[in-house]
C-alpha cells in the first residue's frame, strides 16, 4: 500500500472514530442531563423470533393524530404533567416558538404512524413477564427536540428493572 494510501486510511478512520466518540458523549450528556418524561405505552406484542424478546412501543400520545395529513418531520410539543406525565400541546415545524414548561420531541411522519424516537426496546431473553405490564416510556429529552429512552415504568410509575 502506498504511503498516501494509509495517510489517507488514517486519516478516514481518526474521523470516524472521533465522530464515534462525540455521539456518545451527546447521548451521555442527554441521560445526565435531559429532563425525564413518561410517555404513556399504547398495547403492544412483546416478542420477536427472529431479534429475541422486545416490545414495539407505540405511544398513545402519538397515536391520536391523523398521520396522513401531518408534514412529515417536525416537533411534537408536550408539557410535563403529574408525575412527569407528558401531556400533549401540539404539533409544529420548528422549535420555535415555546412556552415556558414545553418541551420539543422530534417526530417523523409515515402514512400510519407518527415516530417520535424511541421505537423498541430490547431485554434479555425469559424476561418479558416483567415487561408485559409496562405503562409508560421514560424518554430523557432536551431543548432541541432529541430524545432517549432510559427504560419502561410501570402504573406506578416505578422504573421496572
Amino acid at each position: 500500500m502506498k504511503p498516501l494510501h494509509r495517510a489517507l486510511v488514517a486519516a478516514n478512520l481518526i474521523v470516524l472514530l472521533a465522530w464515534f466518540a462525540w455521539t456518545v458523549r451527546e447521548k451521555e450528556i442527554l441521560i445526565s442531563e435531559g429532563d425525564l418524561l413518561l410517555f404513556e405505552l399504547a398495547p403492544v406484542d412483546p416478542r420477536s423470533l427472529i431479534q429475541g424478546d422486545y416490545m414495539t412501543l407505540r405511544y398513545a400520545i402519538a397515536a391520536s393524530w391523523p398521520s396522513d395529513s401531518l408534514p412529515k418531520t417536525g416537533f411534537l410539543i408536550v408539557t410535563k404533567g403529574e408525575n412527569n406525565v407528558a401531556q400533549r400541546q401540539r404539533l409544529q415545524s420548528g422549535l420555535t416558538p415555546l412556552a415556558e414548561g414545553e418541551y420539543p420531541v422530534n417526530y417523523t411522519a409515515s402514512r400510519w404512524r407518527i415516530n417520535i424516537g424511541a421505537e423498541s426496546y430490547f431485554f434479555q431473553e425469559g424476561h418479558a413477564e416483567r415487561y408485559e405490564n409496562a405503562k409508560y416510556g421514560g424518554l430523557r429529552v432536551d431543548g432541541k427536540g432529541n430524545s432517549l429512552l432510559e427504560g419502561l415504568y410501570d402504573e406506578d410509575f416505578q422504573l421496572l428493572r
